[in-house]
């Protein structure tokens, strides 16, 4: 798996190939929605999952509205362990002080719709009529 990956700068390959080996996703289609949902720029750009990546990159990646800011350090084609796939990138200093006062600001302020699953139960839509007023 090593020798997989090439540092080399004319080297490159597929953006969504290249997310799912550095086990951003676990799937490569999933790689690839992420891509086509605009979730995906790279040098600040947005891309198809067919643009190719290269050493140096600066890419970044929309996971659950945390954005990850990565420049490109190897290319690698095929997944391995994740030994490997931490040396495929590394994380800028602003990206990691962006991401982590995200979390922070997650784990203090709860989104108060994330426990609501599904519709509205019959006391719930009773509880939300009289708050809006509504008879």
């Amino acid at each position: 798996m090593k020798d997989k990956v090439s540092t080399d700068p004319s080297a490159r390959t597929r953006v969504d190939k290249w997310l799912w080996a550095a086990r951003f996703f676990k799937t490569r289609s999933l790689a690839a929605d992420a891509v086509v949902k605009g979730r995906v720029r790279v040098d600040g750009a947005p891309v198809k999952a067919s643009k190719d990546v290269r050493v140096g990159d600066l890419i970044d990646i929309d996971i659950e509205r945390v954005v990850w800011q990565v420049e490109v350090r190897g290319i690698c084609d095929v997944r391995g362990p994740a030994s490997v796939a931490q040396t495929l990138y590394a994380e800028t200093d602003e990206g990691r002080a962006k991401r982590m006062q995200e979390l922070e600001r997650r784990k203090t302020f709860r989104e108060p719709a994330a426990a609501l699953h599904g519709r509205p139960t019959k006391r719930d839509r009773r509880i939300i009529d009289k708050l809006s007023g509504g008879d």
